[in-house]
């Protein structure tokens, strides 16, 4: 690597994001080769989502297992994903409940905990909404090397709800 960029451990990042930080994960040059910022969905603030689309400037997605996307009901937009990397997006969605648009950081912030709510049930969402869930593969990582899996694997290593907030970092 050039200049002073220093790549975190996985102890390092899994540490961050326990402690409600954001990370830069990057994936292989021969895949997307780009970087998405993340965070732990339980950890969202408004300031940090609006930090992500300011400067990340991609779209705000939120990653989760399969099991959770099949509580919610959260059916894939077109089955299988067609995209060469086979992201499997569902429908968006907002909270039903506190929030006005669903477009503001703090709308989606709310969207995004009640996806990391472990108790939430199909019923406090609504569809279509302003909130991209991603369903993780299971195996993660192992099995798909993808921001998605990534993202699911690091808050879980975390000890947090396995459920992250991700934004393509845009040049």
């Amino acid at each position: 690597m050039e200049g002073d960029v220093k790549l975190a451990t996985v102890e390092e990042a899994v540490a961050a994001l326990r402690g409600g930080r954001m990370i830069i994960v990057v994936d292989d040059e021969d895949r997307e080769n780009e970087g998405d910022l993340v965070m732990a969905a339980e950890k969202a603030t408004p300031e940090a989502v609006n930090f992500m689309l300011r400067e990340g400037r991609g779209l705000l997605c939120v990653p989760l297992p399969r099991e959770r996307a099949k509580r919610l009901q959260l059916k894939t937009m077109i089955e299988p994903p067609e995209d060469s990397h086979e992201t499997a997006f569902t429908i968006s969605v907002d909270a039903r409940w506190g929030v006005s648009t669903g477009i503001s950081a703090a709308d989606r912030t709310r969207t995004i905990l009640v996806l990391a709510d472990p108790d939430a049930g199909p019923e406090d969402l609504t569809r279509p909404g302003h909130v991209f869930p991603l369903i993780a593969q299971p195996g993660g990582v192992l099995r798909r090397a993808g921001h998605t899996e990534a993202a699911v694997d690091l808050c879980w290593l975390a000890g947090l709800e396995p459920v992250g907030v991700i934004c393509e970092i845009m040049n």
